[in-house]
């Protein structure tokens, strides 16, 4: 694209902890078992860096902030307020129950969920404004009676341009927009937005990008045909903001790119906003052939370390990680020995000095070495997307990198507490309830995700 974008400066951004390094600074911070860190400041400076982008090809563009499946694990809420703090002018979210989750939280942004079974009743969804797509004429109709009783849908239709999922498909491509345009003249809804998702914007020179873009302009073309005005037309994802323009129409509807992950091979400057840490809970001097974790598939070398970390598959630590996932703990990094359990996994130390308290980050924004989400997804054969999605309910989130009464002041999963003032920074309590503690395998067989 040839356009550049300034540097945003972020304050407050989270340290990747070193016990030592904290004990000769003075410096405190606290001992959890295990916490994600959002950095909201690095999300809201994403969102500016994205709409920049789409600004310096189209001036009057705008982005809708997508924070569905909680804020890509980060906190729908708290990551829903940092993107509108960053420009954002829209929020998305796949189901109807995530946008009212947001409004429950008191955002009044415009709201849009497209992913919902025809038969499901919107009309709490419609009555607190939220606006829905359609991809057949069965929600059309379902999106009509409940508007019956309240005030006037608004609705985004979603076409498949060549994705295969969710939309429109070419054949009932005029029938639903007939019906729309009728529906639209009687006054029965309005038509605020045509959209359409791209399957494989993160592949470089992939020519379904072209070929999609093409489709969708065709689509607008026969929407228009029909009297169907719509004031947004929204295609383009974190990929396509970043290396396809011809995209962008006059809206982009970015999720990955948010949270700091890119998504493809150009430099965008993005900033990770997730850091996932623990602390280890015990220390233990082991021979040499010592079996380790279950099934024993690791067994030590030498005499040696071991050190145990309290975070497992049950909080989002991915079985595939078991003896090649890597940590950060004292001040290198250090492979997983054995498997991934339910609760914890083990790190071989060798002769390191390393001791229980001791800090340990999992993955973070890579400043000091640390293992990224990056390389996490490299190593367990998936995307990014998924590593920071699948994070559980147990681990709390904690919120830095903007005030509290600012646009962290709101919690995502579960209730806010006070910023604490040892560290500055307002905590999300997940509490340890859990999740179902199984590998999710959301690659599907593609290198990207739902951007």
């Amino acid at each position: 694209m040839g356009s550049s974008v300034d540097p945003v400066i972020v304050p407050d951004r989270p340290e990747v902890p070193d016990r030592a390094a904290r004990q000769a600074s003075g410096a405190t911070a606290p001992v959890v078992r295990a916490e994600a860190v959002i950095d909201l400041g690095a999300i809201a400076a994403n969102t500016r860096l994205l709409l920049t982008r789409m600004r310096a090809v189209n001036p009057r563009a705008e982005l809708m902030a997508v924070v569905k499946a909680d804020g890509y694990g980060h906190g729908a809420v708290p990551s829903a307020r940092a993107a509108l703090a960053g420009g954002a002018g829209f929020l998305g979210v796949a189901t109807p129950q995530e946008a009212l989750e947001l409004r429950a939280a008191g955002i009044d942004a415009p709201v849009l969920a497209w992913l919902w079974p025809a038969g499901q009743d919107v009309a709490p969804a419609l009555a607190a404004g939220v606006e829905l797509g359609i991809s057949s004429l069965d929600h059309l109709t379902a999106v009509l009676a409940a508007g019956s009783t309240g005030r006037q849908p608004r609705i985004h239709v979603k076409i498949d341009t060549g994705l295969g999922r969710n939309g429109v498909g070419p054949r009932d491509l005029g029938a639903v927009l007939d019906a729309v345009a009728a529906a639209e003249r009687s006054g029965r809804l309005a038509v605020v937005g045509l959209m359409s998702h791209l399957a494989s914007a993160d592949v470089p020179d992939d020519r379904s990008v072209a070929e999609q873009t093409l489709a969708f302009r065709a689509a607008l073309g026969l929407a228009a045909s029909r009297g169907i005005q719509a004031s947004w037309h929204h295609l383009a994802n974190t990929p396509a903001v970043l290396d396809h323009p011809d995209t962008f129409f006059d809206m982009g509807r970015c999720g990955i790119g948010l949270y700091g992950i890119n998504p493809v091979l150009t430099p965008a400057g993005l900033r990770p906003a997730m850091t996932l840490r623990g602390t280890v809970a015990l220390t233990k001097r082991v021979p040499a052939d010592y079996g380790v974790s279950y099934g024993l598939t690791y067994r030590t070398s030498t005499e040696t370390t071991l050190a145990l970390v309290p975070l497992g598959y049950a909080d989002g630590i991915p079985r595939a990680a078991s003896s090649v996932g890597e940590v950060w703990l004292r001040g290198r990094r250090r492979r997983i020995a054995g498997r991934v359990a339910m609760d914890q996994v083990v790190v071989d130390c060798g002769d390191d000095v390393v001791e229980a308290g001791d800090d340990v980050v999992v993955f973070g924004p890579g400043d000091a070495g640390e293992p990224t989400a990056d390389d996490w997804a490299a190593v367990c054969d998936t995307i990014a997307y998924e590593i920071v999605t699948r994070i559980g309910p147990r681990v709390p989130r904690r919120y830095v990198g903007e005030g509290p009464d600012s646009i962290g002041s709101a919690g995502g999963t579960g209730d806010l507490g006070g910023a604490d003032p040892a560290i500055g920074a307002t905590r999300v309590d997940g509490g340890d309830h859990g999740n179902d503690g199984g590998a999710h395998s959301g690659n599907e067989g593609d290198p990207g995700g739902d951007r």
